[in-house]
């Protein structure tokens, strides 16, 4: 990951910590899957796909979460459910959080945010 990458799911990270979530696993990984944030959020279990891009690119980062990725994390989130049964009773949920960030004093400056909760569903539906 580079260090805008880094950037990015550090201030995702905080950000939902300070809104009252915990976050239980950062970067969690199984087989070729990855799920940046596993938070609880209330009496849901979601699945945080962070994307984090600098002003230049050429579609808005969010955009970057097409259907193979989606199935993807739907993937990856079952795994962790199954290997994490203390959440069996937790609706899970598939939220996407987008940053665009710019170089600033040796450093990071965030242009943008936006949360989405149930960005996708268990189908991989919008």
């Amino acid at each position: 990951m580079n260090a805008l990458g880094r950037f990015g799911e550090d201030h995702a990270a905080r950000w939902l910590q300070e809104s009252g979530c915990t976050v239980l696993e950062r970067g969690w990984r199984f087989g070729h899957g990855e799920i940046d944030l596993i938070i609880l959020d209330g009496e849901d279990l979601a699945f945080v796909e962070v994307k984090t891009r600098s002003p230049d690119y050429l579609v808005r980062p969010a955009e970057a979460v097409g259907p193979a990725k989606r199935r993807k994390l739907i993937e990856t989130a079952l795994y962790y459910t199954m290997e994490h049964p203390e959440y069996s009773g937790y609706q899970p949920r598939f939220d996407v959080m987008e940053i665009v960030a710019q170089p600033a004093d040796g450093s990071w400056s965030i242009l943008e945010q936006a949360y989405w909760k149930g960005a996708f569903d268990v189908n991989g539906s919008l």
